[in-house]
């Protein structure tokens, strides 16, 4: 009884967002074997990133599947910058937006269930919002550079999987990777933020121990797996924020241990019990983090500028 409970309270108010979407056999190249990630790689990555991308689109068509290929068309264009590109499936990528070799402030966005390259746009549209506040709202002579990072299988909206850590315990070494590789193809010192939405604050917290970043922000969250921000043993300050409007404060904040799996994902972040630093986020829906002139989206520029004395705080 409790499963079906927890199962239904994350995702029924997420099925009348959006249909469950189903990732058929897509066809698509293997990755491209790419150099070691440097500044100096940078250009010949995206260039075989978008090649990549442009190839996944031709087999998408003859596929028969026109979504995936107009998604995967977009990517290879050439303004794209391309981290890495895999269509096979539901696909995915890490796109770069801003000059990342000079950047002295860099955000990572994690992306919650049922992000694939089908729905990629609108994850895109997050990463967009948050670049062009960024670019205004940066002191002269800053560079700002965003990543979405769409680098593991995330679960399905309307599936037991999102009630549990397994996805997030596949994706954490992955992203540790990443950041671990990110720091050398960017400035020494530079400022690295992690922004975790709904799902992908899972992926963080389980990334968290060991992780070489600033700061983790947590929005939208169910839950990260840990009892409390310090039982994340991350390096990086711990922030958290849930909008008025987000049906996810009525998920159970607990864990439960069932037929061998654990279920739900334990403390809520914004809880004074978490002890994570909480922010502003006025009265954002679930998918309305990133939202242009939002409470949430201002906070997050200015923890990713590390001008944490100007983040509003609840």
């Amino acid at each position: 009884m409790f499963a079906a409970l927890l199962v239904t309270a994350i995702a029924a108010p997420l099925s009348a967002l959006s249909a469950a979407t189903t990732h058929p056999g897509i066809p698509a190249p293997r990755p491209a074997r790419l150099p070691a990630l440097t500044a100096a790689t940078l250009h010949s990555t995206y260039a075989a990133n978008r090649a990549d991308a442009a190839q996944a689109a031709r087999m998408a068509a003859a596929h028969g599947d026109s979504h995936r290929a107009a998604a995967d068309r977009a990517l290879a264009a050439p303004a794209r910058t391309l981290l890495t590109f895999d269509g096979r499936g539901a696909g995915q990528a890490t796109e770069v937006l801003g000059d990342l070799a000079h950047a002295g402030h860099i955000a990572v966005l994690v992306p919650g269930s049922d992000t694939s390259l089908d729905t990629y746009a609108r994850f895109h549209k997050a990463a967009a919002a948050l670049y062009t506040d960024l670019t205004h709202r940066a002191p002269h002579g800053i560079r700002v550079a965003v990543i979405a990072w769409l680098g593991y299988a995330t679960p399905a909206t309307v599936s037991t999987t999102v009630t549990t850590t397994t996805r997030a315990d596949e994706a954490a070494p992955h992203l540790r990777a990443f950041v671990r590789d990110l720091r050398a193809a960017t400035e020494p010192g530079a400022h690295l933020s992690l922004l975790c939405h709904s799902y992908g604050s899972v992926v963080c917290g389980r990334a968290a121990p060991g992780l070489d970043a600033d700061d983790i922000a947590l929005v939208g969250s169910p839950g990260t797996g840990a009892d409390s921000a310090a039982g994340l043993h991350a390096r990086a300050r711990v922030w958290a924020a849930r909008g008025s409007d987000d049906w996810v404060a009525h998920v159970p904040h607990v864990r439960v241990g069932l037929f061998g799996t654990t279920l739900g994902f334990g403390t809520d972040p914004v809880s004074p019990a978490f002890g994570a630093r909480v922010f502003d986020a006025a009265g954002a829906q679930h998918s309305g983090y990133f939202t242009p002139g939002s409470a949430s989206l201002a906070n997050l520029a200015r923890i990713t500028l590390g001008e944490t004395s100007e983040v509003t705080r609840v």
